[in-house]
């Protein structure tokens, strides 16, 4: 299945070779018809196939000799050097270790392309870093169960198993937040078997962190970025999807979102966030940090007056490579620091 639909009635607009969307005949904010529609068409918002492959292409990264291997079809893992690396597909255990080499996670943000989350490798791979890239897409975050709780399930295995990473920082952006409190959900299930991991964490940064209020607002911009037309009524459609779906869906976020803001990994955290982002709230975020400064976390705040969504490192750039470094620094992982001044 090589594009998404989203049903609302019978007539249909082209957007693009991947992306159909049926345009509603009726008012979308009229429940009635709407139900009739769901009725009469089933249940329906299919966004991209879920197991389409996010690994970056190879013009991505050909610039610099670094090696990119795919762990699964949601987890990548980029290494400076052309290692050949292989993954056991039951353990995902590495089939080499990595030496004294930190590990850096990213989180993603929802349709984020590959060239833009190679910059943010790049900072690492600098400072001698592994980086582990991990992605959902809009339909795993759509239908958890079957979709992004098995890509956390995917991440903590791979954690679990690759115990040589002794040093993780978490670097998440926007919906990343909600995977990773779905890791947060898979590890509270055996502390006792993952207290290992959390242990290896020494510090996270988490950039536009978004909540699952803000899912209807986040979700619409991330597949039609340039179309508010469209962003419109799939809006109307993630409001009623938390509404309607709250078994296999809504009680997931809740959940989630409960345990991101307990979160038991107490690693310092910075966060950034910025005055005018509606999607990843500086209201939202401040609560976040003021819940983990209650449980003993250390907190860096830095807040942009104008900055859009994830957008802030493209945006301020001097400002946000110095919170980064200095957060690294405060953690004992900057190990290049001439490497940071040289792109300053």
């Amino acid at each position: 299945m090589n594009f998404a639909s989203i049903r609302y009635g019978i007539r249909n607009i082209r957007i693009s070779d991947k992306f159909r969307v049926l345009k509603a005949t009726s008012n979308i904010n009229n429940a009635r018809n709407f139900s009739q529609v769901l009725r009469k068409n089933g249940p329906v918002i299919l966004l991209r196939h879920k197991f389409e492959t996010l690994i970056p292409p190879y013009s991505v990264i050909m610039r610099r000799s670094i090696s990119t291997q795919e762990v699964t079809k949601n987890i990548y893992l980029v290494t400076e050097d052309k290692r050949k690396i292989e993954t056991d597909p039951k353990t995902l255990r590495l089939n080499q270790d990595c030496g004294d080499r930190p590990l850096a996670i990213i989180f993603s943000w929802l349709k984020s392309k590959p060239k833009h989350l190679m910059k943010y490798a790049h900072l690492y791979l600098d400072q001698g870093f592994d980086v582990a890239v991990a992605q959902i897409t809009p339909w795993q975050l759509l239908w958890p169960v079957n979709g992004a709780q098995e890509v956390a399930g995917d991440i903590v295995k791979f954690l679990l198993n690759n115990e040589y990473y002794q040093k993780m920082v978490i670097h998440g952006f926007s919906v990343g937040g909600y995977l990773f409190g779905e890791c947060l959900v898979q590890m509270n299930k055996d502390i006792k078997t993952y207290q290992k991991v959390v242990d290896r964490f020494v510090g996270q940064i988490w950039d536009s962190a978004a909540d699952i209020t803000e899912i209807p607002k986040g979700v619409p911009k991330a597949l039609f970025p340039k179309n508010p037309k469209l962003q419109v009524p799939l809006k109307n459609y993630m409001k009623y999807h938390l509404r309607t779906f709250h078994e296999p869906a809504t009680q997931h976020y809740i959940r989630s979102s409960q345990m991101f803001h307990t979160n038991f990994v107490h690693a310092p955290a910075l966060m950034i966030v910025s005055k005018t982002d509606p999607v990843g709230a500086e209201s939202s975020n401040r609560r976040v940090a003021d819940s983990w400064v209650s449980n003993g976390i250390k907190v860096t705040w830095k807040c942009f007056d104008h900055s859009p969504h994830v957008m802030h490192f493209m945006k301020h750039r001097e400002e946000y490579m110095n919170v980064w470094f200095n957060h690294l620094a405060s953690v004992s992982l900057v190990k290049y620091p001439e490497n940071i001044r040289a792109k300053l």
